[in-house]
């Protein structure tokens, strides 16, 4: 039983290091790659899920990763690049990290945005040059039917994470000890 334990273990490492190193090249790309996927990303977001327009008009900034690959078979790891946009422009790049353990299996590939609601996250995520999900500003994280709900005059957190375009399958989708981390272009 535990030679199966260790095989399967090994067997998820190297299947979670294979799809995201292989994913890599088509989601990392040129500056004009990551700006055109982030701009296709904002539109299906803002046309399948409920309220996230309204959301976007408020933010200072919108931190979007169009295309974040996650594979795991007991370890797990997932990673992605998108762009800051500000005022209708693109203000930096940033890569999306996360590794997990745990009873989990699958392949899948989704996008999220992080509405950042006030100028202070904004600054934290600007200063930081990146920062860890759940160690800096306080984060909500809404499923459509929370998206549906929300209202300008309800928004009180500093960041609101929205997910979108799932494809594949996944058991759970959240963004504990996800790493978030500016890239130097």
């Amino acid at each position: 039983m535990r030679n199966v334990q260790i095989a399967g273990a090994l067997l998820a490492w190297g299947l979670a290091v294979t799809v995201t190193l292989t994913a890599r090249p088509a989601v990392a790309g040129s500056e004009a790659a990551i700006d055109r996927d982030v701009s296709a990303a904002l539109t299906r977001m803002y046309d399948s899920v409920p309220n996230s327009r309204d959301l976007g008009g408020q933010a200072r900034g919108i931190l979007v990763f169009p295309n974040v690959v996650k594979a795991g078979f007991l370890f797990g790891a997932q990673y992605g690049e998108g762009a800051l946009r500000s005022q209708g422009r693109t203000t930096g790049y940033y890569n999306t990290v996360s590794a997990s353990y745990g009873l989990q299996a699958g392949v899948q590939v989704f996008g999220y945005a992080l509405f950042f609601m006030s100028d202070s996250a904004l600054q934290y995520l600007n200063n930081s040059g990146g920062f860890e999900l759940g160690t800096g500003p306080s984060i909500a994280i809404l499923d459509v039917g929370a998206a549906r709900a929300l209202t300008t005059s309800t928004l009180q957190n500093d960041i609101y994470a929205v997910f979108f375009d799932q494809r594949g399958l996944m058991a759970g989708l959240g963004l504990q000890g996800t790493k978030i981390t500016r890239i130097d272009r």
